[in-house]
Order: structure tokens, then C-alpha cells, then sequence
């Protein structure tokens, strides 16, 4: 299903499904697991389809889904989509991270179309990934299709890398950022909106 030239993946790849099924089967038995057993015995394909959908970031172009609805106009003030939920995997021990993403950009005579924006987002978050370079590569991607007067991205995340194994401190929250452009060079121009993000407006 094809919306704005953005496809859901709900079709899944059998090859890979067999592939992948084959290796949960290995893992369940590493762990000294009866993969046979009535509650895993159809683990090994769940698990496999599960894996494509939280990875088929691969298969979207992040570049043309902005380029899909790109608009003129004439608005050079901060536009701000804020509170975008973000699920992605840790690339170290293939665990969760989710939280949020507050995105602005500064108009330089282009607009696009605010849906696009969390698509972006997730198009890149469904990856295996660092936040890190999640961050990075939502504001390169916006710059490089939109060319604003500035972009900025702040995302606040839980890891459970964090929280279920090693430090296992459950309410820590890594908060990361990229600014380009005025946000970078302007304080008063920063300042706003990581006032805009943090404001309840609703």
C-alpha cells in the first residue's frame, strides 16, 4: 500500500524469513532453549518477520520522501514539528531505543509537506543504528533536500542497553543534537526553539 510514496511493509521477503527463521532456531537452542517446544515452535518465523519490519528503513530513501512534497513559499520564521516517536535498535546488542525527536527548520523559500518530516525520521530509525548518527542523519537529509536558513534536531531516547543489561539504570534518558545554520551561529535563534520544544502549546 503506497501513500504519498511512502510503502508500509507488510509484505515480507519469504527467502530472508527463511533465512532469518533459521538463525532465531539456532539462537533459541544456544540458549538452551526446546525451539520445538509448543510456545517457540513458531517463534523462529515471528521473530524473523519481526526483524525485517523493524529494519526496513533499508529499503526507503529517506531523500525522496521530503522531495515528494516540497512547496514555495515565502515563510523564513522556525517550523517545528515536535514529540515524533522514534523506535530504532541499538547496531551493538540489537536492543531497543525509543523515545522522541523535536525537528525544526528555517524556510528558505521551500516548504514541504509536514508529514513528511516524522517519515523521514522513522525511515532512518528503522535501521540498526547509534543516536548519534540517527541525529546526524536526520538534520543532513533535511539540509540537503530542503536547504534551509538553518535545521535543527534534538532527540531524547531510553535505551535498553542501559536499562535491562549493564549499568541497569532504568530511568536514564540520552539526549542528543545537531544544529546547521542559524540555529548554529544564532543564540537567540536556538534559544527559541529549544523554548518551542520544551513549551506545552497544545
Amino acid at each position: 500500500m503506497k501513500e504519498d510514496g511512502y510503502e508500509r511493509r507488510d509484505i515480507y521477503n519469504p527467502e530472508s524469513v527463511e533465512q532469518l527463521a533459521r538463525c532465531y532456531k539456532e539462537i533459541i537452542t544456544g540458549i538452551h532453549e526446546n525451539p520445538d517446544r509448543e510456545g517457540l515452535v513458531k517463534t523462529p518465523v515471528r521473530a524473523a518477520k519481526a526483524i525485517q519490519f523493524l529494519t526496513h528503513g533499508y529499503d526507503i530513501d529517506p531523500k525522496t520522501i521530503l522531495e515528494s512534497a516540497l512547496f514555495k513559499e515565502d515563510y523564513k520564521q522556525i517550523v517545528v514539528v515536535k514529540d515524533i516517536e522514534i523506535y530504532s535498535l541499538c547496531e551493538h546488542h540489537l536492543l531497543p531505543f525509543f523515545g522522541k525527536a523535536h525537528i525544526g527548520y528555517i524556510p528558505n523559500g521551500t516548504i514541504v509537506g509536514l508529514s513528511k518530516i516524522p517519515r523521514v525520521v522513522d525511515a532512518f530509525a528503522r535501521r540498526l543504528q547509534l543516536q548519534e548518527r540517527l541525529t546526524t542523519q536526520i538534520k543532513d537529509c533535511i539540509d540537503e533536500v530542503l536547504h534551509p536558513l538553518g535545521v535543527a534536531v534534538v532527540i531524547e531516547a531510553q535505551h535498553l542497553c542501559m536499562s535491562m543489561r549493564g549499568v541497569q539504570k532504568q530511568n536514564s534518558v540520552t539526549t542528543t543534537s545537531e544544529f546547521t545554520g542559524a540555529f548554529l551561529t544564532q543564540w537567540n535563534t536556538r534559544q527559541e526553539f529549544m523554548h518551542l520544544i520544551g513549551a506545552d502549546l497544545h
